[in-house]
C-alpha cells in the first residue's frame, strides 16, 4: 500500500482477515469491517493490505476528536454551562442562614450548595467577560482599564474562597497576581 490514503468506503483484502471495507479514517489507522472477522483497527503503515477499490479521502475530512474539541470550545464560549467545581467537604449539605436584625422578620435559608453554584456562575461569567474584552477591538488602554476592574471583582470575591475544595479554584485578586 505505497502511501495510498484510503477513504471511507474503500474495499480492501487483508492477508489474514480477508475482504473488508474502510468505515473510519483516523490519524494513524483505519477502522475496517471485515466480512468474516468483524471490525478491526489497522495501522496505516501496515503492508499486508491489498486495495481492491480505492475511494479517495475528501480534503476537508474532520476527525471526531476535532469536532468534539470544537464543540466543547463553542459551548464554553457561548453558554452558561459551568465547569464542575467541588465544594469543600465541610460545607457539603450545609445551610446558609441570613438573619435580619429585626427580630420580627423571618430568617432566609438557602442550601450552601445553591449559594456556591451561584458564586461559580458569577465567576464563569466574569471569565467570559474577560475573554470578550481581551478579544475585542477596543483600544488597548481601555482593555487594561476594564481588566483592572475585572481583577478587582475577583479580589472582592476572595472572601468566598473558604467554600472551595481545591485551592486552584479560588478567586485571585490584584495582590495575589503580582
Amino acid at each position: 500500500m505505497e502511501n495510498e490514503i484510503l477513504g471511507i468506503g474503500s474495499r480492501v483484502n487483508h492477508k489474514d482477515y480477508g475482504f473488508g471495507v474502510v468505515i473510519q479514517v483516523k490519524a494513524a489507522s483505519y477502522l475496517i469491517t471485515f466480512k468474516d472477522q468483524g471490525t478491526r483497527e489497522i495501522l496505516k503503515t501496515f503492508d499486508g493490505l491489498e486495495v481492491i477499490d480505492l475511494m479517495e479521502q475528501p480534503d476537508d475530512l474532520v476527525s471526531y476528536e476535532q469536532i468534539e474539541q470544537s464543540l466543547i470550545k463553542i459551548l464554553r464560549q457561548f453558554s452558561d454551562l459551568q465547569e464542575v467545581v467541588p465544594i469543600a467537604d465541610k460545607w457539603r449539605g450545609g445551610t446558609l442562614i441570613l438573619k435580619p436584625a429585626n427580630p420580627d422578620m423571618k430568617p432566609y435559608e438557602m442550601p450552601i450548595s445553591t449559594f456556591f453554584n451561584k458564586i461559580i456562575m458569577i465567576r464563569d461569567r466574569i471569565r467570559v467577560l474577560e475573554q470578550k474584552v481581551n478579544s475585542s477591538s477596543i483600544p488597548e488602554e481601555e482593555k487594561i482599564a476594564i481588566q483592572q476592574y475585572i481583577t478587582r471583582c475577583y479580589g472582592s470575591l476572595t472572601s468566598f474562597n473558604i467554600l472551595f475544595k481545591n485551592k486552584s479554584d479560588n478567586f485571585v485578586g490584584e495582590s495575589s497576581r503580582d
